[in-house]
């Protein structure tokens, strides 16, 4: 078993993002920065922006080993030299160029920090002085984890680049970072992916294919349905499949996340939460979503038979997410984040 702590930007058990061979789905955003290098007007600061498990991440590592190994100008493409020498030191976390900001691990706790602290961001200080006179790749991921101190640093790297310096900002929510560090980025969307992209992707990251129905084009939500998430969805939309929650299972279903054991079911059962009530969300306003099985199609028709309904969902969803990320911060069980967001869905549902 490894000494080394967990890694805050690696799924599970999949391949991290820098160890992933191939991006699939995503070539708009690709030839985007591959225009921006070619032009010879490349941006010093890069959001790449979209939803959980696309591959934002793993196209930020993609940029960063294609600056990192000498890209001719203009490049045909994002694809670094065969046996360039900076590639083995980039997948191993210890080329002189590239900085890697993301939750540090508090050793006095035994656990991952909640988010970035400043004091990481102030280790650019001695990064840029060392690495002075070559091309410099700073990675944030995610940027929704730095604190206030933290992202004002950043902002003010933003605002004062060095020189050959290219930030690469990874954000699931750009809109809760600040409206300067936006407004002083280059946007990278990247989309959700087409079913054979998707399959393609999972395949690379050795998952199991079960997951793709659900996964509305998420690699990591296919990823962590195929782990053991579609067993805890279905347990979860039995829950709301007649009128009545059965408040026993619920109970069960909280307590299953807690303790350090439960900390992955934890994540996979926050994302079955989310997961039901944007579907119900759907469902009420465009029909029953893809992928739903008969028992899915009967508790989502019961929930949200009509606009009204879909958009309280939608609503709920939110505040769910909200009230789960700050009762994390502050170390809340985990058994009982998971049950305050059943119990707020039980609510809702009787309204219904």
């Amino acid at each position: 078993m490894s000494d080394l702590p967990p890694e805050p930007d690696r799924l599970g058990d999949a391949p991290h993002p820098r160890e992933t061979a191939r991006l699939f789905g995503q070539d708009a955003a690709e030839a985007t920065f591959l225009d921006a290098w070619n032009s010879a007007r490349l941006h010093h600061g890069w959001l790449l922006t979209g939803p959980r498990g696309v591959g934002k991440a793993t196209l930020a590592w993609r940029i960063a080993r294609f600056l990192l190994t000498d890209p001719p100008l203009p490049a045909p493409s994002l694809d670094p030299p065969a046996g360039h020498p900076a590639l083995p030191r980039i997948a191993a976390l210890s080329e002189p160029g590239l900085m890697l900001l993301r939750r540090p691990w508090d050793e006095k706790a035994k656990r991952l920090k909640q988010d970035i602290t400043v004091d990481e961001v102030r280790r650019l200080g001695g990064f840029f002085g060392l690495s002075a006179g070559g091309r410099r790749v700073v990675l944030v991921d995610a940027a929704d984890d730095l604190n206030p101190s933290a992202a004002n640093a950043i902002l003010k790297l933003l605002e004062e680049p060095p020189k050959r310096a290219t930030l690469l900002l990874v954000a699931q929510k750009p809109a809760g970072l600040l409206p300067t560090i936006r407004s002083r980025c280059r946007v990278l969307r990247l989309g959700r992916l087409d079913g054979a992209s998707l399959a393609q992707a999972v395949a690379q990251a050795g998952g199991d294919e079960s997951g793709l129905a659900l996964a509305d084009g998420s690699v990591g939500a296919a990823l962590s349905l195929g782990a053991g998430g579609a067993e805890i969805y279905a347990q979860l939309v039995a829950l709301f499949a007649s009128r009545q929650m059965d408040r026993g299972a619920a109970r069960r279903m909280a307590d299953a996340c807690a303790g350090r054991q439960g900390s992955d079911r934890l994540q996979q059962t926050l994302d079955a939460i989310d997961r039901l009530m944007h579907r119900a969300a759907r469902a009420g306003l465009l029909g029953m979503p893809e992928g739903a099985d008969s028992t899915e199609s009967q508790a989502l028709a019961r929930l949200s038979p009509h606009d009204v309904a879909a958009r309280a969902w939608a609503t709920l969803a939110q505040q769910i997410a909200d009230r789960a990320a700050h009762a994390r911060a502050v170390n809340v069980d985990a058994a009982a984040i998971v049950w305050d967001a059943l119990a707020a869905i039980d609510v809702q549902a009787r309204k219904v």
